[in-house]
């Protein structure tokens, strides 16, 4: 439970952490919350020979809400995403491990880690937002589609630092997250995003499902989602829905559920979401 040896920065502006980074090469690790980083250090899965602590940089604690579009700087913690009243996001964050996590986690650190199991990645792909990530050739805005590459895998590479999240308000849309674990601190076995827009004549004008968990990276339920839009909102056109959720995925099996227990609660979990969110 001891890191290897390790050298260590923590630089007082975005350039130098590049910079930083670029001299470390490919065992440089940026630090954020330290959350999923600092417990593989300990166990000896990943051994870094530098970490690049983001805590000094103060234009990636940033949160702005205009025009309606939410930025947050990278290093905003989950605390102030679960407080801020941005809808989806913020039940989201609120239910991510306990206070502790939430005072220290970063949804930038949280995002470009990729880890299918955790909260925000399948929240962002709902959202339909994006990220910014900025390397020494410049900044680039990446789609949540084109985020997640696979287990573990995301589309910042190599010197590069994940700097802002971006997402739309969604004015007019009701939303409901649900999640299924063992304990409050546990990863999501299963959790469902999901949000509604109900037209005048109270069909479902559209309808955005994402599944965490579900697969080697957050997934969108697309059956369920086509299976409602342009549905009455009724508690039968929603069950018949969430019956599609688990469609084309495939969730790893592990110690806590089959992958045919995972499918289950993907169905239970969305029915709960898309009602919540109708409501």
């Amino acid at each position: 439970m001891i890191p290897a040896e390790f050298d260590y920065v923590a630089p007082q502006s975005l350039d130098e952490a590049l910079q930083a980074l670029a001299q470390g090469g490919e065992d440089a690790k940026i630090l954020a919350g330290g959350h999923s980083l600092i417990p593989l250090m300990k166990l000896r899965m990943s051994q870094p020979s530098l970490l690049v602590d983001l805590r000094q940089l103060q234009d990636l604690k940033s949160v702005n809400a205009d025009n309606g579009q939410i930025r947050l700087g990278a290093m905003v913690t989950h605390h102030r995403v679960a407080t801020g009243n941005f809808g989806l996001a913020s039940a989201a964050a609120a239910t991510i491990a306990d206070q502790q996590v939430r005072n220290m986690g970063t949804i930038g650190g949280t995002l470009a880690h990729g880890d299918p199991a955790s909260d925000m990645p399948a929240v962002l792909l709902a959202l339909e937002g994006s990220v910014v990530i900025r390397g020494s050739s410049g900044e680039r805005e990446v789609a949540a589609n084109d985020l997640f590459e696979d287990f573990l895998t995301t589309a910042v590479g190599e010197g590069e630092i994940l700097t802002e999240v971006r997402f739309p308000r969604l004015e007019g849309y009701g939303y409901g997250y649900e999640k299924f674990n063992r304990r409050q601190e546990d990863w999501a076995m299963v959790a469902v995003s999901a949000l509604v827009k109900k037209a005048a004549d109270g069909t479902c004008e559209d309808v955005r499902i994402g599944l965490t968990h579900m697969g080697s990276v957050p997934l969108r339920a697309t059956a369920a989602e086509q299976a409602l839009r342009g549905q009455p909102l009724t508690a039968e056109s929603i069950a018949s829905a969430a019956s599609h959720a688990a469609e084309g995925t495939e969730p790893p099996a592990d110690l806590n559920a089959s992958q045919d227990y995972k499918r289950h609660l993907a169905r239970v979990l969305t029915r709960r979401a898309l009602t919540t969110a109708s409501e």
